[in-house]
């Protein structure tokens, strides 16, 4: 057995070897010709599968471990018998932990109140709940937009998408429907891009198209009246230099990128490729332990002092910002390399389940919040 695998998939050699040979390729360089003779691709979002890719090959299973499926032609693979698999959730703390590293980074910046915002929540899935638990234990106002799950449910929690977008910190957390009901595509356009009030925080770390980078470009020109944080780009790697330098932050297309987030989806490939080639699954990944791994609370009890220990010590937004702006005046192609070149190259980053914070027994900090971050507690 023959198994084509992008060569950033974390530990992809290792886990799939065992089924028979693996070719490590880079992701975007995948073509028709390197499948000819595979039986199997495990791939990233950035390999578009579809019938050009697959035509006249032996393939009969296609994973991506990733939680996005938009860059896979599942209706092509269903009608030629093709086994899917994706990894929804594999990387959902990794994805919250960024959204709360950049909410801190940003409320330090401009002096904002984390302990009197509001946020919507626009997707409600596996991320958009687990930013709901954390908002819930800060004890922020959250207002929820999930229009497929409002269809089915009987709770009354949910809210309109215009009420979500005019909350202190709008995130968006859903899928790229490109039409249909649920359409996502320029879900925040120039019609309704004005609800963002002034000094709101916009995040996007779901798909760039959900955003309409002209639109947002055109409100940020204005006036830098937004603090915009984006992690995914309409068009990456070709994304717009100029959009770059006006939002706060600006990411490679990395909030999911933790270790930990990396390692689960390809678990969850391994997994599902065992399942459909009726093997017993033999094979687990070994993380190494995380050093220097206790936050020290012991004087901290503002949810804001809290917060930044935590990111200070575990994920500091800020450095992969950083990074992004080091392709300031290149030309196209050396934009796109760069941008490339920072999601292969990302430096090792831990999740807070790794990490323990300190606190003094008679503390009235507010366990809640360290307990929705997953943080292991040790009381002195």
């Amino acid at each position: 057995m023959k198994i084509v695998v992008d060569e950033n998939i974390s530990f992809g050699k290792e886990a799939f070897e065992n089924f028979g040979d693996v070719e490590l390729i880079q992701g975007r360089k995948i073509t028709n010709e390197n499948l000819v003779n595979a039986d199997a691709l495990i791939v990233r979002s950035i390999t578009n599968v579809n019938e050009n890719l697959l035509a006249n090959t032996k393939i009969k299973f296609v994973g991506t471990a990733t939680i996005g499926t938009d860059h896979i032609d599942k209706n092509y693979l269903s009608k030629n018998n093709i086994q899917f698999a994706y990894a929804p959730g594999c990387n959902s703390f990794a994805v919250t932990e960024y959204v709360y590293s950049a909410i801190t980074y940003l409320s330090n910046k401009h002096g904002l109140d984390i302990e009197e915002i509001s946020i919507g929540i626009i997707g409600y899935g596996n991320i958009g709940t687990k930013v709901a638990a954390v908002a819930d234990a800060l004890g922020v106002k959250v207002v929820i937009n999930d229009p497929p799950l409002q269809r089915f449910s009987k709770e009354k929690k949910f809210f309109s998408l215009e009420e979500a977008l005019k909350c202190d910190i709008v995130t968006f957390h859903v899928p790229l429907n490109l039409d249909g009901v649920d359409k996502t595509v320029h879900l925040l356009n120039e019609n309704n891009i004005s609800l963002i009030k002034e000094n709101a925080i916009l995040i996007n770390a779901s798909r760039g198209p959900v955003v309409d980078n002209n639109a947002l470009k055109n409100r940020l020109k204005k006036g830098k009246n937004i603090f915009a944080v984006l992690d995914v780009w309409e068009k990456e790697p070709d994304y717009d230099l100029e959009l770059m330098e006006l939002v706060e932050i600006g990411t490679p297309h990395i909030a999911g990128y933790s270790f930990e987030g990396k390692v689960n989806g390809t678990t969850m490939i391994y997994e599902q490729l065992c399942k459909f080639l009726n093997v017993k699954p033999t094979w687990k990944p070994k993380l190494p332990e995380v050093e220097d791994n206790i936050i020290s609370l012991e004087e901290k009890e503002k949810n804001i002092e809290i917060l930044t220990a935590i990111f200070n010590k575990s994920y500091q937004i800020k450095n992969d910002d950083l990074l992004m702006r080091e392709a300031s005046g290149f030309s196209r192609d050396e934009k796109i390399t760069h941008f490339d070149s920072l999601r292969k190259n990302y430096n090792l980053r831990r999740e807070l389940i790794n990490y323990t914070a300190q606190i003094n027994s008679h503390s009235q900090i507010n366990k809640k919040v360290l307990s929705s971050l997953r943080l292991n507690i040790l009381e002195k």
